[in-house]
């Protein structure tokens, strides 16, 4: 996926720590080191991360509808088990998921250009 967040986006990331299993994605290495990180990106305005669910390789669906009621800010679900993942593609507490949706290499070849499979600071 590559998600570009609205500022009200990245607002929702903050004060749901609690609820994720590993919000400083930790566990395992999830994520490039200039993606650790908050937002988890170069950019905070661009997350990228690879669209597969982390527990049986599933395909999420982006859910960026918030839902007070659900108690859900947007993000990605994956309707097959019911594993959740919020706009930084960390997973949520008691889902079948084990880690966040990891961030693949990447870098920025132009303001808004992506290029996926090279490392930031890569010729």
């Amino acid at each position: 996926f590559v998600l570009r967040r609205t500022p009200e986006m990245i607002e929702r990331l903050n004060g749901h720590n609690n609820k994720l299993k590993d919000p400083d994605s930790a566990v395992v290495e999830q994520q490039p080191d200039y993606a650790a990180n908050d937002t988890r990106s170069v950019k905070p305005e661009y997350l990228v991360v690879e669209g597969s669910c982390t527990h049986l390789g599933c395909a999420p669906i982006q859910d960026f509808e918030v839902r007070p009621a659900e108690s859900w800010d947007g993000g990605f679900f994956c309707p097959c088990h019911g594993s959740k993942f919020d706009l930084a593609g960390r997973v949520f507490k008691g889902v079948p998921a084990p880690i966040n949706l990891p961030v693949p290499p990447y870098r920025f070849i132009g303001e808004s250009v992506i290029e996926i499979g090279t490392e930031t600071g890569a010729a």
